[in-house]
């Protein structure tokens, strides 16, 4: 591969107009300080930035530009905070609010700027190359303990803005760092990254994506070797590495060197169409009774993969065609997020016009699946996230139990998230098996599937790790706890150890199978919601998010945090609060006994049994109530009354959340 270098400075433009360019913005900067325009911290990180002398011409261009023409907000929301390289990476705005035209340049067909944002708290090649260079040292130095060799790197991008060049970058780093390093030959899923760097024997994976994130959006995801995002202790270790990258040597990585990257090659690639074989519990079903879906990538890494894997069992899937583009600017819809009815306006016309069983969505970088089926009155209907889950841990249990995958179900687990329905919980416990929380986030799920794969290696004395699935099943069911299914609320599930990740492209398959036997019952997915409902109680769950971009929007989401830290609710919407777990201070264990992990985190459950939690998103600027809803259900009245009460009590709920929100953050 050929160098790809941007930031070669032509002749003409010689250190002395450099310099004068550098006095110039210092002296801006100076005024912008001394006027109080900028806040302290931004002045700060500015200064760092332009003293440590890594900025090419054109990003000096892009300050000059926005300091001349007094875009101070601007500036401070570029410059307010280092962007943050927490345990799972970053995500921020890689177009600026006022994009400056020094960084727009010569605009790409899909419309890409010529260069990312400038800016501490933004995802551009700076912040690229010091994450990669952090990352780079601690796994060198993991490898070097450990005799593993030279360290290997597998990076996936999606179809963001900037994101094939970000993993050019990445991999230019590495490359440089005397490191081995893959990259897919186009854009590629999340799920198939985590499945490649545990299929290569690699000691991290990178993914450049930002998920469902508006498209102005991008971000750098960070996996281990066991193909889960990066936890402790490695996550931290990873982030004090970077954290040790000095500025000044940024510079020395801003042109990419390609030569002796390596392409993942198409034997590889089969190898992940092949695993997802271990998703689906009974061909036969799928194969007799193939359910007529409706498919759409919203111009996202889904249509390289999603089609391929549906045929591949002998479906013949109805395209979205106008989305099977994959397409930075997700020209169709507002958000290319999977969960918005909007967002599958175009699927539904072609569901409705094709008479489609249900049709399936899935998002930028194909790790979650949105879907709508038919009910009972033959109207296509919208599922959760929390329903699309329940429904799959119901099917899949007694599937499994029925094809002999599960035959000692106390060995045996679902693994999910505390924000994700507690009827999964009931769901797990009426089949015998241990239902495990987790925090909020699929590396926690990972993570626990490496540990069941740990203790099985330790129990027979050797690595089972790449054991055909039904005969590791069956060794981790009796030495260990065989993985059934996991997943999260937002839209996220997992059928097999195989990959780390939650799998929109398994999940498809999944979700196709269960239609299949549904179809073999002549019952649709709400009836049989519906019975599960009756067996384990009415459910219902909502979620309100409040955004506050920018530097006063975080000060005001952390200070309600650090309220309830000191002070928890006494009472919402009239009813009292019963129990209160704050999981940054109180010692909570899960259902294999592991102590969970501390962080900034509240759930509270009222004495009416309803409940909520909240949590600040780790990736975007945003704080989330999560409420639960719970009503007795024996039959099908008292379910079609809690299907009307739950919800007003519900909303009701969170409307005095977001007032508490706003009068504490305010005060």
């Amino acid at each position: 591969m050929a160098c790809i270098c941007r930031y070669s400075f032509p002749f003409f433009y010689t250190v002395h107009i450099m310099s004068t360019k550098l006095e110039t913005l210092k002296k801006l900067l100076s005024e912008a300080e001394a006027q109080k325009k900028l806040l302290p911290d931004s002045v700060k990180n500015i200064e760092t930035w332009i003293n440590a002398g890594f900025l090419p011409e054109w990003a000096i261009n892009s300050l000059l530009e926005l300091f001349l023409e007094n875009n101070y907000e601007e500036l401070n929301d570029r410059f307010f905070r280092f962007i943050a390289f927490g345990t799972g990476g970053m995500r921020s705005r890689t177009i600026g609010k006022i994009p400056a035209a020094s960084e727009l340049g010569k605009e790409s067909e899909y419309g890409t700027p010529e260069h990312a944002a400038v800016g501490a708290s933004y995802m551009n090649d700076f912040n690229v190359i010091r994450a990669t260079l952090g990352l780079f040292n601690y796994c060198k130095k993991y490898s070097d303990e450990n005799a593993y060799g030279t360290p290997r790197l597998v990076i996936a991008y999606d179809v963001r803005h900037f994101s094939k060049h970000f993993c050019e970058i990445a991999a230019g780093v590495w490359n440089k760092m005397g490191g081995e390093v893959y990259i897919f030959d186009g854009a590629r899923s999340t799920p198939q990254l985590s499945f490649t760097v545990r299929h290569l024997r690699a000691t991290a994976g990178i993914v450049i994506t930002a998920s469902h994130n508006p498209s102005h959006d991008n971000g750098y995801k960070v996996y281990f070797k066991d193909g889960a995002q990066a936890i402790n202790p490695h996550a931290e270790a990873i982030v004090e590495e970077v954290s040790k990258v000095k500025w000044d040597a940024i510079s020395d990585f801003l042109d990419a060197d390609l030569n002796g990257v390596k392409i993942v090659s198409p034997e590889d690639e089969e190898a992940y169409v092949k695993s997802i074989e271990d998703n689906v519990i009974d061909k036969g079903v799928m194969s007799a009774y193939k359910p007529k879906i409706v498919y759409t990538a919203v111009h996202g890494t889904g249509a390289v993969m999603c089609p391929r894997v549906m045929r591949h069992f002998g479906l013949d899937p109805i395209l979205v065609e106008a989305q099977m583009q994959m397409d930075p600017r997700f020209p169709t819809v507002k958000q290319p997020n999977p969960e918005y009815a909007e967002t599958l306006a175009m699927a539904l016309h072609k569901a409705e016009e094709s008479g489609a069983d249900c049709l399936v969505a899935t998002d930028p970088d194909s790790d979650r699946m949105g879907v709508a089926v038919r009910d009972d009155s033959g109207n296509l209907v919208l599922l959760t996230g929390n329903m699309i889950g329940s429904l799959l841990v119901e099917y899949r249990a007694t599937q499994m139990k029925k094809f002999g995958l599960i035959t000692k179900p106390e060995n045996c687990a679902i693994i999910k998230t505390f924000v994700t329905t507690p009827l999964q919980d009931r769901i797990a416990h009426s089949h015998g098996i241990k239902c495990i929380n987790t925090l909020t986030g699929f590396k926690w799920i990972g993570g626990r599937l490496e540990r069941y794969e740990r203790i099985l290696a330790k129990a027979v004395g050797k690595d089972c790790d790449f054991l055909p699935y039904r005969e590791r099943a069956a060794l981790l069911e009796t030495h260990s706890t065989f993985f059934i299914f996991g997943g999260e609320e937002s839209y996220g599930y997992l059928g097999t150890d195989s990959v780390r990740d939650k799998d929109a492209n398994a999940a498809v398959a999944m979700f196709a199978e269960m239609l299949a036997w549904l179809k073999s019952q002549n019952k649709t997915a709400t009836r049989f919601l519906d019975e599960i409902y009756m067996k384990c109680g009415y459910h219902y769950e909502t979620l309100k998010s409040i955004y506050r971009e920018g530097a006063q929007g975080a000060a005001a989401i952390q200070k309600f945090l650090s309220i309830l830290d000191k002070s928890p609710l006494e009472t919402v919407d009239g009813i009292k609060v019963s129990s209160a777990i704050n999981f940054a201070k109180d010692k909570i264990q899960d259902a294999d006994a592991c102590i969970v992990p501390k962080e900034k985190f509240f759930f509270y459950t009222l004495e009416n049994g309803y409940s909520f939690a909240i949590r600040a998103s780790g990736t975007e600027p945003k704080i989330k109530f999560y409420a639960f809803a719970r009503e007795d259900a024996p039959n099908q009245s008292a379910l079609e009354a809690a299907k009307v009460s739950a919800p007003k009590k519900l909303e009701s709920m969170l409307a005095d959340l977001e007032k508490k929100f706003d009068e504490l953050s305010c005060s």
